[in-house]
């Protein structure tokens, strides 16, 4: 088939995918796999194949840089003893187990580490799509482990290539391998990020600072890779960087933009991805024989419930060694170990791994267990989505964790800091910026209304907290709450000047406009306004340095400020 027809068949997929997914009540990753089976009886359709190095040079990057760019640094540093031995010791323990599970059925020792290297780490937009349902702690650092983890599995697959072509491997070069592979990485993500925030330090354009972040990944990815470092780690770097430091050097109106764009791309993406497993599947099953097909579905059920058996240990085996954080009872601690188990479902990396295995050998001959890799990544990956991501819901619940609140607190407290700071400076801001006593009045009433509703908020949920605690007033509870519908808001508020008034007093050769005209008062009140917002992000982003309110919350409450910016401001025009 064409290159267009396959994107508009893939774009079709997607969107039916979509709308049916909630009415079957199923993850949308599943119907999308189940989608690319079926597409899969279609002759033509088997022979649609991705280029190896397409699937990690143009998939990879974005995903993962997205994921990044989304992901909490507090938690990083918080569960950093828990991240890094789980993205590191638990992949290489998972890929030998993988591998030697493989030997046992017959596989070739380095093709089964090439599997085990494929299926060993956890999927980062799998966890994203999947792992919604655990508690934000929980959830992040799943996130975090699945975005550092795929640096190992690329260097151990790295290593099993060498191995199954012929190459010499040498503790040495194993060790010099990994040095450079983390190093390198972790060195390249940080130079990339240094250039582009010297770049977009001096630019201000919405398009010009989006085109420069959607380099950022690539431009890492393609770095890391021309010294032989990891290109995964390089664009993870890149990616927690440019979170950090971009309400800094990026606008109000090119966040909203990228806001956006970004998701979208990332989910059509992950779609096709994931369509591509079920037509890869199927190109697979029609190349083997049936007894064949038997072997390898075997072998697949062994190799998934080995992934479970070995991450479940592992956790059990570390807990000595992590004291940081939370304790919790040892019933508790083991049914958490459970739902992170269930949790680690694998997705478009192992897919993007097994698809690049080499077609042939130095010599020109085709290399031998390349159709068995792919075949049982694929199905290691339509079990954690078939199995593990509807048992999800149900394990969650049996795991009964604890009810966290803390994302809700510190919204709430970001909220009334940055506002109750921001009425603090408003005499000294409209003395700054020349404004009037009335503009200066007006918009202090306004922020004492928005402060007022964010503490009449954080009061009502508190409150509703206390009551379904004690369940003394069900019924009081099932009223209607007279903040929710907003109209307590105060930019609910109906205009008092309509376009007819507006107009007699431009025209009117009776108002002296060097007065108080509407021109002058609503450019004092713009001008005020876009101080205060300014204000209110220095405050959060001290909140944030300081460790009080996590990023997650950042990115909330300033995703509110830009639409309040871009309201006043107005959309800039592309050209």
């Amino acid at each position: 088939m064409e290159g267009l027809e396959v994107t508009v068949l893939l774009g079709l997929t997607i969107l039916v995918g979509t709308l049916l997914a909630p009415r079957v009540r199923l993850a949308l990753p599943l119907v999308l796999v189940v989608f690319g089976l079926l597409l899969g009886f279609v002759p033509a359709l088997r022979e649609v194949q991705l280029p190896p190095e397409t699937v990690l040079l143009l998939f990879l990057p974005v995903m993962l840089f997205w994921e990044s760019v989304t992901t909490s640094l507090r938690s990083i540093r918080r569960d950093f003893r828990y991240i890094l031995p789980m993205s590191t010791l638990l992949v290489v323990a998972s890929a030998f187990a993988v591998a030697a599970v493989a030997v046992l059925f017959g596989m070739p020792w380095e093709i089964a580490l090439i599997l085990g290297a494929a299926v060993a780490p956890p999927d980062a937009t799998a966890v994203a799509a999947l792992g919604r349902l655990l508690p934000r702690r929980s959830f992040m650092k799943l996130k975090a482990e699945s975005l550092t983890n795929d640096g190992t599995a690329l260097v151990l697959y790295a290593i099993a290539v060498s191995l199954a072509v012929g190459g010499q491997v040498t503790p040495l070069m194993i060790t010099g391998t990994v040095v450079v592979s983390y190093v390198g990485g972790i060195a390249v993500g940080g130079l990339v990020a240094a250039a582009a925030w010297l770049l977009l330090r001096r630019v201000h354009s919405t398009i010009a600072i989006n085109v420069t972040m959607l380099l950022v990944p690539f431009t890492a990815f393609m770095v890391a890779e021309l010294i032989h470092a990891s290109g995964v780690l390089a664009v993870v770097v890149a990616g927690l960087i440019a979170a950090y430091v971009g309400p800094r050097i990026t606008t109000a109106a090119s966040r909203r933009q990228s806001e956006a764009a970004w998701p979208f791309g990332v989910f059509l993406l992950n779609g096709a991805l994931f369509v591509l497993i079920g037509l890869e599947v199927q190109w697979v099953v029609h190349q083997t024989s049936l007894p064949m097909i038997g072997w390898l579905s075997l072998a697949t059920v062994a190799v998934w419930v080995a992934l479970l058996v070995v991450r479940f240990l592992f956790q059990l085996l570390s807990v000595p060694f992590q004291r940081g954080g939370a304790q919790h009872p040892r019933g508790l601690r083991t049914r958490m170990m459970v739902v992170s188990t269930m949790a680690g479902m694998r997705g478009a990396v192992s897919l993007a791994i097994a698809l690049s295995v080499p077609l042939t050998m130095p010599d020109g001959s085709a290399l031998t267990g390349r159709d068995e890799v792919i075949f049982v990544t694929a199905g290691v990956i339509l079990l954690s989505l078939l199995v593990q991501g509807p048992l999800l819901p149900a394990v969650v619940r049996w795991a009964r964790y604890p009810v966290d609140h803390g994302e809700d607190e510190e919204f709430e407290l970001a909220e009334r800091a940055i506002s109750g700071s921001a009425m603090a400076a408003l005499d000294a801001l409209a003395s700054e910026h020349g404004i009037s006593d009335e503009v200066r009045d007006r918009v202090r009433r306004d922020g004492y209304e928005m402060l007022e509703l964010a503490n009449a908020r954080a009061m009502a949920r508190e409150r509703a907290l206390i009551d379904a605690e004690v369940g003394a007033m069900e019924d009081m509870l099932g009223a209607p709450d007279p903040f929710a519908d907003g109209s307590a808001d105060v930019s609910s508020a109906p205009t008092v000047v309509d376009g007819t008034t507006l107009q007699m007093v431009a025209t009117s050769a009776d108002v002296d406009l060097e007065q108080r005209s509407p021109l002058i008062r609503y450019d004092e009140f713009s001008r005020l306004k876009l101080a205060m917002l300014d204000h209110k992000r220095e405050v959060l982003l001290s909140l944030r340095r300081s460790g009080t309110v996590d990023d997650i919350v950042v990115r909330r409450i300033s995703a509110n400020l830009d639409l309040e910016q871009v309201r006043m401001q107005g959309i800039e025009p592309l050209d």
